[in-house]
This record gives C-alpha cells, sequence and structure tokens, in this order.
C-alpha cells in the first residue's frame, strides 16, 4: 500500500482501526491490518475525519482587512459600501496573492473543499479572473468553486445581469444572487426568478444570498424554495444565510418549513458572521441572527455551516478554522446534546459536501483516501477543542503535518505535560 494510517478512531464511534490507502483510494479500513505500506503514520486512538468543507465563503475580498479602511460600525450594510470602495483598487495579482495565502491556511487546517462567491458587479471582471486562476492551481488540494455573485443586486446594478453572464461564459461554477440587496421586494423576488432560470438554463447549480436581514418580511426564501421546486432544481440550489427566520412569526415559519424540505435545497447558515452583523439595530433584547436550524433539521433539511468570511470588510476574525465554526454554532443556537454536537461536525464535513454537490467524503472502503487526524477521540472533542489537525491528507498525499499540541509544566508532584483531548470521560452514552 502506499500509505496506512494505523489506530485510529471514525466519526460513526467505529475503531480503532487501520486505513490502507492505494492510488488515492481507501483500500482497506478494518482492525490489525497485516498490510505494509511506504510509509505508516500512527494515530494513536484519535480521530479521522472527513477533509472540512466550506459552502459559503467570499475569497476575493478575503485577507483585505483595512483596506482602504476598517468597518467602524460592524454593520453588513458598512461592509458591502467598504468593499464598493475597495474594488476600483484591486488587482488581478493582489486578489490571487491574497486567495493562495488562504488557500495555504485552508490546507493546514484540514479545509479542502471551498465554495467562493466572486463580486461580478465590477465590469472589469478583475477578481472572476483571478479566482478562475486560483481554482485551476489549487485544483490538486483544494475543490475551489466559484459563484457568480452580483453584490450589488442583479437589478439595482446596472451591468450585473451582463456581467454575471459573462462570468459564466469564462468557466464560473454557480449561479448567485443576493434578492435582499435590491431596490424593492418585488425586484428582489424577480431576481430569484430570473436567477433560478439561468440556472436551470445552463444546467448549473443556484446559490443566493438569501433574506441576510432581521427583517422578518423579508422572504426571498419562499420564493427560492418555489422556484426549485416548480424547475426541478432541487438538490443544485442553496439558501445562504437566511437569518431574518430568527425574526419570523412562528405561524409563518410552520408554513415555510415543509415549502424548504419539499423543494430539497440546501441551507448554508454562516454562525461567525450571522451573530456578529445580525441584531446591531437592537437594543434588548437582542436577536442572535441564526436562522433556524433545530427545526429546519426536524423537517429533513441538510444544512451546513459556512466560514463566509476571514479579515475582510465584513469580518476582522476568522482563521480557516471549520470547527471553530461548529464551535460557534454550538454556542448560539444553542444546541449541547450530544447528538446536536456530532452534527455540527458534520455540518462542516460531509453535510456542506452535500451542499457543494461533491462526492460522499465519507471514509469507507473505495471511498477518497482523504482525510484529517485530528487531536481527539471523537468528533464531540474536535468541537469543544477545535483540535489540533495533526495530518492532513489528499488523495493518499500527506499535505500538512502538525505536531500535538501539548503544554509542559513544572508543578511539583504533577504530570509534567497536559493536553487537553486526555480530560473528557471515556464514555457517556
Amino acid at each position: 500500500m502506499d500509505l496506512i494510517i494505523r489506530n485510529a478512531r471514525l466519526p460513526d464511534g467505529r475503531g480503532p482501526l487501520d486505513i490502507g490507502m492505494v492510488g488515492g483510494r481507501i483500500a482497506a479500513l478494518a482492525p490489525g491490518l497485516g498490510a505494509q505500506a511506504a510509509r505508516e503514520i500512527d494515530a494513536g486512538g484519535r480521530l479521522a475525519s472527513p477533509p472540512f468543507v466550506d459552502p459559503h465563503f467570499h475569497m476575493d475580498a478575503t485577507l483585505s482587512l483595512g483596506l482602504p479602511r476598517l468597518n467602524r460600525s460592524g454593520t453588513l450594510l458598512e461592509g458591502i459600501a467598504l468593499w464598493g470602495e475597495l474594488k476600483p483598487m484591486l488587482t488581478p495579482e493582489a486578489v490571487m496573492e491574497r486567495a493562495l495565502r488562504y488557500c495555504d491556511l485552508a490546507v493546514s487546517q484540514g479545509l479542502l473543499a471551498i465554495r467562493t462567491h466572486v463580486d461580478v458587479c465590477d465590469d472589469s471582471l478583475t477578481a472572476v479572473e483571478a479566482l478562475i486562476e486560483v481554482r485551476a492551481r489549487v485544483k490538486p488540494w483544494i475543490d475551489l468553486q466559484l459563484v457568480a455573485f452580483p453584490q450589488d443586486g442583479l437589478y439595482r446594478s446596472p451591468n450585473a445581469e451582463a456581467n454575471l453572464l459573462r462570468a459564466l461564459d469564462m468557466g464560473v461554477d454557480v449561479v448567485g444572487g443576493i434578492p435582499h440587496f435590491e431596490r424593492t421586494m418585488e425586484d428582489g423576488a424577480a431576481s430569484v426568478r430570473r436567477l433560478c432560470a439561468i440556472a436551470a438554463d445552463r444546467g448549473l447549480p443556484v446559490d443566493l444570498h438569501c433574506d441576510e436581514s432581521d427583517d422578518p418580511l423579508s422572504r426571498h426564501i419562499e420564493t427560492l424554495a418555489s422556484e426549485a421546486t416548480r424547475l426541478g432544481l432541487g438538490g443544485r440550489v442553496v439558501g445562504s444565510h437566511c437569518t431574518s427566520m430568527h425574526s419570523m412569526d412562528n405561524y409563518y415559519a410552520t408554513k415555510l418549513i415543509p415549502l424548504i424540505a419539499e423543494s430539497g435545497i440546501h441551507i448554508v447558515p454562516n454562525p461567525l458572521i450571522n451573530i456578529t452583523l445580525q441584531g446591531r439595530a437592537d437594543t434588548y433584547p437582542r436577536r442572535r441572527g441564526l436562522t433556524r436550524i433545530p427545526e429546519l433539521r426536524a423537517a429533513g433539511v441538510n444544512l451546513a455551516f459556512g466560514q463566509d468570511c476571514c479579515m475582510d470588510p465584513w469580518y476582522s476574525l476568522g482563521s480557516a478554522d471549520m470547527l471553530d465554526v461548529a464551535h460557534m454554532g454550538v454556542h448560539a443556537v444553542p444546541m449541547t446534546s450530544r447528538e446536536a454536537m456530532r452534527w455540527a461536525f458534520d455540518a462542516v464535513t460531509v453535510n456542506g459536501a452535500a451542499a457543494m454537490g461533491l462526492p460522499d467524503p465519507t471514509l469507507r472502503e473505495g471511498g477518497p483516501a482523504s482525510l484529517v487526524i485530528l487531536q481527539a477521540r471523537d468528533s464531540i472533542e474536535a468541537v469543544r477543542l477545535r483540535a489540533t489537525r495533526l495530518c492532513v491528507i489528499r488523495d493518499g498525499r500527506v499535505l500538512s503535518e502538525t505536531a500535538p499540541r501539548t503544554a509542559r509544566l513544572s508543578l511539583e508532584g504533577r504530570p509534567p505535560l497536559v493536553d487537553a483531548a486526555a480530560y473528557a470521560p471515556d464514555a457517556l452514552d
């Protein structure tokens, strides 16, 4: 074999077992494999996970914090205005350099699939050209999907539709939109219908920023679900953010959630961003701004968490760490049952792959030999600790390695090393 991971545990609780890889696929997955390999890595009873997935990001803006100024109010609208100031300053070289640095960081965090929205309201399509080149460069280690995103509104921005179509002709993967940023609710609903028609005509996925607002009357997700059903788009559709659902009355929500479930669309909340951008006009009580995650889950909707932003006009934090996203989601929803915390781990791995239309990344014989070894014994521990990524593997090739995180103590009569992953009880379920 090319590579064997010894003594690993899986997210479903199996293990310890060995994972043997040949030709970029998992050839064997069983305890005590008798085979040998060119290289063997001892996981030491730690968790082997599918790679992390971010189904919602803005790579054209990433790592641009402070250019040309900071977002002082911390609001979504100032962030959009600030991005409008930055766009004329963009060069292909600068966009590519920041994006490639972010991709380096992503690999170190075990993040090997990203869907990024790319603003197409700049007539030069500078960011589109730059990220098409980045997509080609990182293809051996990251599945990077590009969304043609009319940040300033399909109808609000004069050339947005023409630019979006140009971007798709250039090879951008997904149709995007932002209906709640149109001038009127009617224009927003019309933009949803037009964008879904474009996606249907071209056989492409569609991924819309939907109702990223505290306004309970922002209901474009209803139109998106309806169009997905009418056009038979189903699982090719993502509604991102959907924060207005946090503010909707319960009666309307009981109508809306079954419509979403019936349509088969995916929903992508972004906990880090949603809880910092939303509720800014509130005094107290202050809304969290996340969508109705438990209710959507109960209805059978696939939800996946996104990072959204990293050190850009909207968010001054972030580190390409999808476990940080899951960790924040657990606190913000809140959802602290054992089952819900395991689900939060799925929300940044297998669920995100489904939302992006990628093959199932579950570790299994015959499946892709892509995985992350974490300094944790199970998925709950991984979320709790935002566990160190000890080893990142893509198609059987080791891309990144990090030493275990331990503290060396100098305390009389106490152990010399502390590993936070060693403090959990052996069995809780």
